[in-house]
């Protein structure tokens, strides 16, 4: 149990700023066997979203408590999904071949389709927020932040199941933990991202409308996984952070979907 613990604080300390004791420590074995808790280290990032969303929306119009929560999730992750998902855009959008593709994806400047793909997402996102809270209510768009950014996380982590990683730079920060992960490790993350769908249960979801969200994820997924595989052969973790944030908002289509 304390070494699934030990896992379980190491997914917390690479996708989050959470600061985590000392005795966790850090190398590329423990990041990878981590893989199974990305699911749940979303969770955490979700249930503060929703604390955000759910303590503003007491004093503030609902509209800045949708800002206020999106913005926790943004600091408590360092920008970190979003700033794959405007690289990934980038390198997908101006790179024709799959060595361009990849050195534009490498390059830290940002270009015109990460930066519009980036306003578009966010927009999306905040639209899809405010209408899950007015058709259902906050709480409703609180259960959803949670399951959403668990699921979302454990479809960019059954991209390490299916496809291999491409990038050989040893100084890529996403190497350790982008590797191939087990069957095992995988029915773990899958199980710890479906459980969060009981929230969406709790807080009144229909069973179509939870099946109609988890399909527009997945689906996004299928898509991107066949994109990435016919123009890299595989994934970066850039190529991750882009899935998460993609079936992310396909989850709160998918929910809207059904209303």
């Amino acid at each position: 149990m304390l070494e699934e613990l030990r896992l379980f604080l190491s997914a917390i300390q690479f996708f989050t700023r959470i600061p985590v004791p000392a005795w966790v420590g850090h190398s590329a074995q423990q990041l990878n066997q981590a893989a199974r808790y990305f699911p749940m280290a979303g969770a955490v990032v979700g249930l503060f979203c929703a604390a955000v969303l759910w303590l503003t929306a007491l004093v503030l119009p609902l509209q800045l408590s949708v800002v206020l929560s999106m913005t926790t999730g943004i600091l408590m992750t360092g920008a970190f999904h979003e700033d794959g998902l405007s690289d990934f855009a980038d390198g997908l959008g101006g790179g024709y071949t799959r060595e361009k593709a990849l050195a534009i994806m490498k390059d830290s400047s940002i270009g015109a389709y990460g930066a519009i793909s980036l306003i578009m997402v966010l927009l999306l996102k905040y639209q899809a927020l405010v209408a899950l809270c007015g058709s259902h209510s906050w709480l409703f768009a609180a259960a959803a932040l949670i399951a959403a950014h668990a699921i979302s996380r454990l479809m960019a982590t059954s991209l390490m199941l299916t496809q291999d990683y491409i990038r050989d730079d040893n100084s890529a920060r996403a190497k350790p933990a982008a590797q191939r992960i087990s069957p095992a490790s995988f029915a773990i993350a899958l199980f710890t991202g479906l459980i969060t769908l009981s929230l969406l249960f709790a807080a009144g979801a229909h069973t179509t409308s939870i099946f109609a969200a988890v399909f527009s994820a997945l689906l996004m997924r299928v898509y991107l996984g066949w994109r990435l595989q016919k123009r890299l052969g595989g994934y970066t973790g850039d190529c991750l952070g882009a899935v998460q944030q993609l079936t992310e908002l396909a989850f709160y289509l998918g929910l809207l979907a059904v209303f």
